[in-house]
């Protein structure tokens, strides 16, 4: 089973790139290899979607979605090639259901989850906000684990949790994503609730980002922050047979990571 998620910074403008041609070609080319992909902030509205077939179901493909109440902001989808058993929207707290930051999909005993992170923004005044989502993720997750589903989280997590993970750690420490409270909650996950980075399971050294500014030259240059995840929990971490951040896919300022794991 292969697993990708994308940040796709508007999941529209992508679509209209050379009248759809683009978003078809690059799913398709996707499609070979992925049996479930999340997107994370498509910036769309139920409208956008409701008479185009293309954008709904792309290759055949299963697709279930979540809007975000204020348009042109968030949201969520996720594509299957099978149809999953379960689908739930949200954490049960309107403040981030509102907001449509988490979307769950069953598939045997296998839970995806695609998840869009607050950012804690300048002057850090969603900080608050993050955290207390952060804390209600974490819920979400021990309460599955506990009932034996293996659970993948993936998406924007915006937090570039260590040193290795950011081009220039000592000029962003006071910079949101790089928070000391933000990482701490990645060390949290970690360290004590035996939650596994998937990536670094696999890849232990440094210049591995997903995310770079539209600055000129950034991107060319790898001046980057590692922002995208797939988190898995201990007890099965070994079915997790690779994580591999596809940096050379444009069309946001993120790029996708995929997840092979064993059936």
């Amino acid at each position: 089973m292969n697993i990708v998620t994308w940040n796709v910074n508007g999941l529209r403008a992508m679509h209209k790139k050379d009248d759809g041609s683009w978003f078809k070609r690059w799913f398709a080319q996707t499609a070979d290899a992925a049996d479930v992909l999340c997107l994370q902030e498509i910036k769309l509205s139920r409208e956008h979607i409701e008479s185009d077939e293309l954008l709904c179901n792309p290759s055949k493909y299963f697709s279930a979605w979540s809007f975000a109440e204020k348009p042109g902001y968030s949201g969520l989808v996720v594509y299957s090639k099978k149809d999953p058993s379960d689908v739930r929207l949200g954490l049960g707290a309107k403040e981030f259901d509102s907001e449509a930051r988490w979307l769950e999909a069953d598939f045997g005993t296998t839970t995806v989850i695609n998840s869009y992170f607050p950012n804690s923004q300048r002057e850090h005044t969603r900080l608050p906000y993050k955290l207390k989502f952060c804390a209600a993720a974490e819920k979400r997750l021990e309460a599955l684990h506990k009932k034996g589903r293996h659970v993948y989280l993936c998406g924007d997590f915006n937090i570039a949790h260590r040193e290795i993970d950011l081009k220039n750690p000592k000029t962003n420490i006071k910079n949101a994503g790089f928070l000391p409270q933000e990482r701490a909650w990645l060390d949290h996950m970690i360290d004590k609730l035996n939650w596994v980075d998937g990536f670094r399971e696999f890849e232990k050294g440094p210049g591995h980002y997903t995310w770079w500014s539209y600055r000129p030259g950034v991107r060319e240059k790898n001046v980057g922050w590692r922002l995208d995840y797939f988190l898995a929990h201990q007890d099965y971490k070994d079915q997790m047979k690779s994580v591999k951040i596809h940096a050379e896919i444009l069309g946001s300022d993120h790029c996708p990571v995929r997840l092979h794991i064993r059936d």
